[in-house]
C-alpha cells in the first residue's frame, strides 16, 4: 500500500531550538518552507493551530497559489467557528486548491488554551461536541438537499450549502487524541488517525484500541498517521553528536524565553492530555528505544506535542520508519528542529528510501497471489 508524508507548514522560523527572530507570520519564509516540502518528495503539509497564532485557514489559502502539487492540511478546533461556517470555509479552500484541501480536527488537549478562547467545556464535553461538529461538516459537505441536526452541542434547522468541495465524496478529515473518548470519536468519525511517536510496543497497543473502537462502531480502521521529530546525519556518531546538539539548543531557548518578547505557549507543569502523558511514560522509561527513537526531547519539553525523535543515519531512520509501516501505518509525519533545512535533508534522503522499500514489499505481495505460471 502506498505511503504519504506529512511536515509542517509554519509561519516563522522559530522551534524548540531556534528561538523566533521576528513576527508571527513571515510570508516569505512560509512560501519557501512549502515549496521546500513540495520539491523534495512530501505529500502533505500541516498548518497548525493555537489560540493566538496567524489564522491557518488564510495562511492555507496563500500557499494554495504558492504550490501546485502538495495537499494543505489544515488544523481546525471546534470550539472556534460553527460547523455550518468551517464547512464553507473547508469547501472554499478545496476550490482555491484544485482539491488539495484536508482538515485535522483538534478537540483540545490543554483546558488553558482552550479558556483563552472562551472555551470552558471539559474533555469529554468536548470530545462530544467533536463528534456533533464533524457529523454536521460531512454532512454539509454531501447534502444537496436542507437538513436539520438536533444535538447536544449544535441544533441546526433547513440547512443547505451553496458550495461543495471539489473531492468527491468529500475531502479526508484526520484526528488525533489518546484518551478513551478520543479513540471512540476518531475512529468512528475520521479518515485518518493521527498518534504520536511512541516505541513499537505501545504504537501497537493504541493500534489495538483504535481496531476495538473502529469495530464497536462498525467501521474500518482509520488510516494511521505517526509523528517524528528526525535527526539525521551521514553516520551513526555524527547524527548522535546532532541529537545532543539538539538538547543543547533546547535548553538555552528555553533559558532566553522568559526574556524573549514572544508570548508563551499556555501550558501546565503535567500536561492534562493522554498523548503527551504516555510520551512522559515512555521518556522515564529510557531514552533509547527500538531501532532509532530517542525521547530525550520529550523530557526537556515537557512532553509537549510531537517530541520523540528518530536518530541515525538516513538509512537508520528509514528502516525506522519502515518498522511503524509494518504495524500498519501509513503516514509518516516528521518535523525536524531546523525546520527548513531538515525538511529538504528528509525529502532528499530518507523519503526516497522508505519509499523504494514500500514499492519492492508491494511487488513482492503482487507476486505472491499471482498464480504460477505452467
Amino acid at each position: 500500500m502506498p505511503v504519504e508524508f506529512l511536515g509542517i507548514a509554519g509561519t516563522n522560523a522559530a522551534s524548540e531550538v531556534t528561538p523566533r527572530p521576528g513576527g508571527s507570520l513571515d510570508l516569505d519564509y512560509t512560501r519557501r518552507l512549502a515549496r521546500a516540502h513540495e520539491d523534495n518528495g512530501w505529500d502533505r503539509i500541516l498548518f497548525a493551530y493555537h489560540s493566538g497564532s496567524p489564522d491557518p485557514a488564510q495562511v492555507a489559502a496563500y500557499i494554495a497559489g504558492q504550490t501546485e502539487r502538495i495537499n494543505l492540511v489544515l488544523a481546525q478546533r471546534p470550539n472556534v467557528s460553527a460547523p455550518t461556517y468551517a464547512a464553507k470555509t473547508f469547501a472554499t479552500l478545496d476550490h482555491v486548491s484544485a482539491g488539495r484541501f484536508e482538515v485535522h480536527v483538534i478537540t483540545g488537549g490543554s483546558t488553558a488554551d482552550q479558556a483563552a478562547e472562551g472555551d470552558f467545556l471539559d474533555k469529554d464535553s468536548r470530545y462530544a461536541r467533536t463528534r456533533e461538529y464533524l457529523q454536521i461538516i460531512k454532512q454539509a459537505w454531501t447534502s444537496h438537499e436542507r437538513f436539520d441536526y438536533d444535538g447536544e452541542h449544535y441544533q441546526l434547522k433547513d440547512f443547505v450549502a451553496d458550495i461543495f468541495p471539489v473531492q468527491q465524496p468529500r475531502p479526508r478529515i484526520s484526528f488525533g487524541g489518546s484518551s478513551p473518548a478520543a479513540y471512540a470519536v476518531g475512529a468512528a468519525e475520521s479518515d485518518i488517525f493521527a498518534l504520536w511517536g511512541e516505541p513499537l510496543a505501545g504504537t501497537r497497543e493504541q493500534i489495538a484500541t483504535i481496531d476495538a473502537a473502529a469495530a464497536a462502531a462498525g467501521k474500518e480502521r482509520p488510516i494511521l498517521q505517526v509523528a517524528f521529530r528526525p535527526i539525521i546525519a551521514p553516520t551513526e556518531e555524527l547524527a548522535w553528536a546532532k541529537a545532543e546538539r539538539v538538547l543543547t539548543r533546547i535548553e538555552a531557548v528555553k533559558a532566553s524565553a522568559a526574556t524573549s518578547g514572544v508570548p508563551a505557549r499556555l501550558r501546565p507543569a503535567v500536561p492534562e492530555n493522554t498523548g503527551s502523558q504516555r510520551l512522559l511514560a515512555a521518556a522515564a522509561a529510557g531514552e533509547r528505544h527500538d531501532r532509532a527513537l530517542w525521547t530525550a526531547p520529550t523530557g526537556a519539553t515537557g512532553g509537549g506535542g510531537n517530541s520523540t525523535a528518530l536518530v541515525g543515519t538516513p538509512e537508520t531512520v528509514a528502516a525506522a520508519l519502515l518498522d511503524y509501516y509494518g504495524l500498519g501505518v501509513r503516514i509518516l509525519s516528521a518535523r525536524g528542529y531546523d525546520i527548513l533545512d531538515d525538511a529538504i535533508d528528509f525529502g532528499r534522503y530518507v523519503i526516497p528510501l522508505v519509499r523504494d522499500e514500500v514499492a519492492s514489499r508491494d511487488r513482492e505481495l503482487l507476486d505472491a497471489r499471482e498464480p504460477a505460471h505452467v
